[in-house]
């Protein structure tokens, strides 16, 4: 490896290609953030991406990749704001995204969000064994190019899943001849069953992600909604005589199954956070002392953290941006001066001080479990009822919650607040990962911070336009643009449906608490069974609540290709270790060249998949501004739906084998 100390970090060749990469996987997250309610980690692609990129200029270096990489990992990460925010449309408050206020509330938090982990820094990477497993991944992927010449970069693998998935999508999305899924109805008496399946390549991938634990937790979510509740509802509940079978059984499950997934959710979220907690305080009590150490205050290079001074003058200037999105909010409602002042007063100070403590829990949880795996939406739960409580006192005292408009304002006031506290937590969530690599290559880690800066302001600019072209291009479930619209092409946005009915509920005292809390009894089972499983296993075996809510609470048709995700990659890497034991190859070597072939490819094919759904949006807008149809590129084939189910099953299938022998070439 060169030397550190000679290499040059921070470039303007980096900084603009990190922020195209930044482009790229902050839309692809946006897009499947509001489709099925989960991101993907953008560290690893974007790294391979930057090696293969930088490697045909003169003077590239793994210390200009780690920065690349931790730019558009910010900003890929910030995406996740579309778990709060599209709730204001939902609810009916906004009628698009506003540029300057939702601007204003990603980079706001952003930058807090970096600002607030810097105290953390030595504590909880430098002196830690906290295993950020991300962050050491990325790491081991920057030295194995450093340290080789050979030209297995990576880049192959992503190109590869990025076109397969695209031109999938394009035949699906785009000329719509491929179906998305297909389920099969029937009854067992009154009680009626689903067995669903679905075709997006872009769930296969993040599916491959999630693992062997995860998946068999959403099948067991999926398996208790339509093998369980589902048929017992219908079963129990008198069905309409001008329905039909599947509209009847897809309203119950929204109107009560859904709901237990909500309470699951929310109790698997709490838990992981009581778990986490006193470890989580250990670390936070030890960074501060930490910063009253003068031992601390190192002049090596790799010890060189952003100086008090500008981070003060950062957190001030994030403070004031904060304040003007809330003014900006509340100047249309017309509300006195005094109670304006006070509003803005009391958000700021819940945005910062509750951000400051989720940014502390949220990098604990990234250390311990991952960026991937942390819960998030757990975060996002508890933060939209803490500044609900707060909001109704002050509500109550300016006589705001007598009327059903005062009521709605503040539940869009509260998860305005409450989307700034989320992107804080969420860049903090991946901040440490990415402090966390640049301490293994040998980092600067102020120039890392300041990338990780530039990576929230680019983020910001791009999610901005992406959710409102995705806004009126596809509409969001129960919140459709305009009227005609293919209810089926909505973007779900799962978390951000939750966090609204939970603060809607809690303003409005219409929150379906029985089902709510059917869900929290059925979770604590199943944390029970999880820590049992643990216990018995080593750790080995285990079944992740929030996975099994998660299956609960999204459509079946989307669950389905995360598991066989899942099992595809549990299949393979079995395969890959016996193989390896058999021909007397080192088996660690060989599972870790087939783990970074099968991330690289599902990265691409969920990169793939989104870009399309983002680049058809543009298509679809287009379209809609001049008059023409919501689906211009459609081919609209007669009589064409069983065609275009056996096509999406088929074509699914051969995505499927294509995936496993690219991995599998790690036996070579």
């Amino acid at each position: 490896m060169n030397n550190p100390t000679a290499l040059r970090e921070l470039t303007l060749r980096g900084m603009i290609l990190g922020a195209l990469i930044t482009v790229v996987f902050t839309a692809s997250n946006v897009y499947l953030g509001l489709k099925v309610g989960m991101t993907f980690a953008s560290s690893i692609p974007a790294a391979v991406i930057s090696m293969a990129v930088l490697k045909m200029f003169q003077g590239s270096n793994i210390l200009e990749n780690n920065m690349v990489q931790t730019q558009a990992s910010s900003a890929g990460t910030l995406s996740s704001v579309i778990f709060v925010i599209p709730a204001l449309l939902m609810m009916g408050y906004w009628q698009s995204f506003p540029f300057w206020q939702t601007l204003l509330i990603c980079i706001s938090g952003g930058i807090l969000g970096v600002i607030f982990t810097v105290p953390l820094r030595n504590v909880m990477v430098v002196k830690s064994d906290l295993p950020y497993p991300e962050g050491v991944a990325a790491a081991e992927i920057l030295k194995a190019s450093d340290e080789s010449d050979n030209k297995d970069s990576g880049i192959k693998e992503i190109v590869s899943g990025g076109l397969l998935a695209a031109s999938v999508s394009f035949l699906t999305n785009g000329l719509r001849v491929v179906a998305d899924g297909a389920s099969y109805w029937f009854k067992g008496g009154n009680a009626i069953f689903q067995v669903p399946m679905g075709f997006s390549f872009a769930l296969l991938g993040a599916g491959y992600l999630v693992g062997m634990m995860g998946g068999i937790a959403m099948l067991v979510g999926t398996l208790f909604t339509w093998g369980v509740a589902v048929p017992y509802f219908t079963a129990t509940t008198p069905m309409p005589a001008d329905a039909d079978m599947v509209s009847f059984a897809t309203g119950l499950w929204k109107s009560n199954v859904r709901f237990i997934g909500v309470g699951t959710i929310a109790i698997a979220a709490i838990w992981t956070l009581l778990v986490l907690f006193k470890p989580m305080v250990q670390g936070m009590s030890q960074a501060f002392r930490a910063l009253k150490d003068p031992s601390m205050q190192s002049l090596e290079r790799t010890a060189q953290d952003l100086s008090p001074k500008t981070m003060i003058y950062t957190v001030l200037a994030s403070i004031a941006l904060i304040i003007v999105a809330l003014v900006s909010f509340l100047q249309p409602v017309g509300l006195s001066m005094e109670l304006a002042f006070l509003l803005v007063v009391v958000c700021t100070i819940l945005a910062v001080i509750v951000g400051f403590l989720v940014a502390a829990a949220s990098g604990y949880m990234a250390g311990l479990v991952g960026s991937s795996s942390s819960p998030i939406s757990g975060i996002g739960i508890i933060s939209i009822v803490i500044i609900s409580v707060i909001l109704m006192m002050v509500g109550n005292a300016a006589g705001l919650m007598e009327t059903a408009d005062g009521q709605r304002f503040l539940t869009a006031l509260t998860i305005f607040t409450a989307s700034i506290v989320f992107c804080v937590s969420t860049i903090s969530n991946d901040n440490l990962q990415d402090l966390k690599t640049g301490y293994l290559v040998k980092a600067t880690p102020w120039r890392q911070q300041f990338a990780l800066i530039i990576g929230c302001i680019v983020g910001a600019l791009v999610i901005t336009p992406v959710l409102e072209i995705l806004y009126h291009a596809y509409g969001f479930a129960g919140a459709m643009p305009r009227e005609g619209m293919d209810a089926a092409q909505a973007l779900s946005a799962p978390q951000a449906t939750i966090m609204m009915t939970i603060s809607n509920g809690i303003f409005s005292n219409s929150l379906e608490w029985t089902y709510i809390l059917v869900g929290v009894a059925f979770g604590i089972c199943l944390i029970i069974v999880d820590t049992l499983l643990k216990k018995a296993s080593a750790g080995r075996l285990g079944l992740p609540t929030l996975a099994v809510g998660i299956g609960i609470y999204l459509p079946p048709v989307v669950n389905v290709p995360l598991i066989i995700g899942a099992t595809l990659s549990w299949l393979v890497n079995r395969h890959i270790k016996r193989y390896a034991k058999r021909s007397g190859k080192d088996v660690e070597t060989t599972s870790k060249k087939a783990e970074r072939y099968g991330t690289l490819f599902a990265a691409g094919l969920i990169v793939g998949e989104s870009l399309v759904g983002v680049l058809l949006a543009f298509v679809i807008a287009g379209s809609v501004t001049s008059g023409g149809s919501d689906a211009p590129l459609a081919l609209n084939l007669e009589n064409w739906g069983g065609m275009a189910e056996l096509l999406g099953l088929t074509l699914f299938a051969i995505g499927c084998i294509i995936f496993a022998r690219r991995v599998l070439q790690a036996k070579k």
